[in-house]
C-alpha cells in the first residue's frame, strides 16, 4: 500500500507475549477487605486481552469437568467463573494442593520457635511412629517430610496409610524421592504436638484471621484434608504471590523458609520445593513414579511459576513475575492423571494466546519496545520509539542459555537457529520469541 506521498507502508505482525505483559507488573498489588464478599475487579480489555480468546480458556476449563475457574492480576479478579450449580459460596476439597499450606504452616511454626525443620520427626511424633529401625527412624527430619524424601517404602500397600506397620524403611532419608502422602500427613500431627493446637486451631490463628480466608481440614480416611471456596483458595494464592504478607501484615518473616520452599530443596526432583511443584527447571518426576523426565513440568507456562498441585485438578498457580494467581477447583479432568499436569499445561497453552494480536505498527504505542516478526523465520527486527533499537540485547533460549548477543543492531540474523521458544533481552525490556522455520 501507498501513502498520497507515494511512500510505502509497510504493516508488520507483533505478538506481544502472554508472559511478559510489562504493564501488570508496575502496579500495587490489592487486597480484599478481610469480611464481606468484596473484592475488586479488572477488565480483561485493560490488560490487552482478547474477549474471544479469554473465553476459550474459560470454556476449556468448564469443559473439564470444572468447578470454579479464577484468575486474580495484580490481587483484582480479572476471570472468575463457576460451573454447573458450583457458586461463589459452594466448598470444595483442595487434595494435594493443600500440601502448599501445610508447607506455609510448617514455616509459620519454624518462625515462631515451635520447631525446626532439621529436628528429627520422632521429635514430635513420638518414638516408634514408623516400623522402622530406632536408627533408621532416627534419620528421619521434619526437612524429609515436606521435600517427600523420607525414604520410607510409598509401594508397599497403601500409601496413605499413616499407622507405624505401614511406614518401612526402603532408603536412607534424603536418597530417593516418592511422592508419599502418608509422612506428608503426618506433618500435620507435627505442627499441632509443637504448637499444642489443632491443625485447624493453627490455621484459625495464624492464617485465617489476617487473610479473610474460610475453610477447614476435615479427617478423610489417613488424610486430613483442605475444604474452602474457590475465592478462599484464590485469597492464600495472593498471599503467597506477595512472599507471605498480606497488605502489610508479614505472615511469613522468615523469607529464608520462604524462599526454600518456593525453590528446588533437593536435587532428585528439581521440580520440587517444600511441598510446592516448580516450574522451569531442567528435569522433574512425577508422583508413583521414578523416572526423571528432561525439561519444564509445564512447557507452555511461564518459566517461574510454582504451584500448589492436587488430585483431580485441583490447582493453586503462583506467577511471581506477573502478579497473578490462577485458581481451578474441579472433578477429574480428561487427562486422568493422579496430579493432571497435562491438564494444567493444556490451560497454559490457552492463557498464553489471550492477547490481542497487533497487525500494524499504528496498533501499538510507539513508546515501546517493538519486535517483529513473531514467530520468525530469517530474520527479527527491533525498534523503539518507531526508531531502531541500537542498544545491547541477548537472545536466550527456553532453559536461559545465551544463543546470540550484540549491540548497535537492530536487525537479527536467525539464520541457523532452530526452532522452539525464545527471549529476548533489552536495556528496554524483554520479549518471547517464536521461531519457526517451517
Amino acid at each position: 500500500m501507498k501513502t498520497k506521498s507515494g511512500q510505502k507502508r509497510i504493516y508488520f505482525s507483533f505478538i506481544i507475549s502472554f508472559f511478559l505483559i510489562q504493564c501488570i507488573k508496575a502496579q500495587s498489588i490489592y487486597f480484599p477487605p478481610l469480611t464481606g464478599n468484596q473484592w475488586e475487579t479488572v477488565s480483561t480489555e485493560s490488560l490487552g486481552w482478547c474477549a474471544d480468546s479469554v473465553q476459550k480458556v474459560v470454556d476449556y476449563v468448564g469443559a473439564n469437568n470444572s468447578k470454579a475457574f479464577i484468575v486474580l492480576v495484580n490481587g483484582k479478579i480479572a476471570v472468575e467463573e463457576y460451573y454447573g450449580t458450583f457458586t461463589q459460596d459452594s466448598l470444595w476439597y483442595w487434595a494435594s494442593a493443600g500440601k502448599s499450606l501445610t508447607s506455609f504452616m510448617v514455616g509459620m511454626a519454624q518462625q515462631e520457635g515451635l520447631l525446626n525443620i532439621n529436628d528429627i520427626s520422632s521429635q514430635y511424633l513420638g518414638n516408634g511412629w514408623t516400623n522402622c529401625s530406632i536408627e533408621e527412624e532416627q534419620n528421619i527430619r521434619i526437612w524429609n517430610q515436606l521435600t517427600m524424601t523420607s525414604g520410607l517404602d510409598d509401594g508397599s500397600g497403601d500409601a496413605d496409610c499413616t499407622i507405624d506397620t505401614c511406614l518401612n524403611y526402603l532408603a536412607d532419608p534424603g536418597t530417593r524421592w516418592a511422592y508419599h502422602n502418608a509422612p506428608y500427613t503426618l506433618l500435620d500431627g507435627v505442627i499441632s504436638n509443637a504448637s499444642g493446637i489443632s491443625m485447624n486451631s493453627f490455621l484459625n490463628t495464624r492464617i485465617k484471621s489476617r487473610t479473610g480466608m474460610t475453610g477447614f481440614y476435615i479427617p478423610l480416611g489417613s488424610n486430613n484434608v483442605m475444604f474452602s471456596t474457590a475465592r478462599s483458595m484464590a485469597r492464600y494464592g495472593l498471599l503467597i504471590s506477595n512472599n507471605g504478607v498480606w497488605n502489610n501484615d508479614s505472615l511469613m518473616t522468615d523469607q529464608q523458609y520462604f524462599n526454600d520452599m518456593v525453590n528446588t530443596s533437593q536435587n532428585l526432583n528439581k521440580s520440587y520445593g517444600y511441598l510446592w511443584w516448580l516450574n522451569g527447571k531442567e528435569s522433574y518426576m512425577l508422583p508413583g513414579l521414578q523416572n526423571v523426565f528432561p525439561g519444564f513440568l509445564l512447557p507452555d507456562a511461564p518459566a517461574d511459576l510454582f504451584a500448589g498441585l492436587g488430585k483431580n485438578g485441583q490447582y493453586v498457580f503462583v506467577i511471581p513475575s506477573l502478579n497473578m494467581v490462577v485458581i481451578r477447583m474441579g472433578d477429574l479432568p480428561n487427562d486422568g492423571a493422579l496430579v493432571p499436569t497435562i491438564f494444567a499445561n493444556e490451560i497454559w497453552k490457552r492463557m498464553a494466546n489471550i492477547n490481542c494480536e497487533i497487525t500494524s505498527l499504528n496498533d501499538v504505542n510507539i513508546n515501546e519496545l517493538i519486535v517483529y516478526p513473531n514467530p520468525a523465520k530469517n530474520f527479527l527486527t527491533i525498534k523503539i520509539n518507531g526508531n531502531d533499537y541500537l542498544g545491547s540485547w541477548e537472545l536466550l533460549d527456553i532453559t536461559g542459555k545465551k544463543i546470540l548477543t550484540n549491540k548497535n543492531c537492530s536487525k537479527i540474523n536467525l539464520n541457523g537457529i532452530e526452532n522452539g521458544i525464545y527471549y529476548l533481552i533489552t536495556e528496554s525490556g524483554e520479549r518471547k520469541i517464536i521461531m519457526n522455520n517451517e
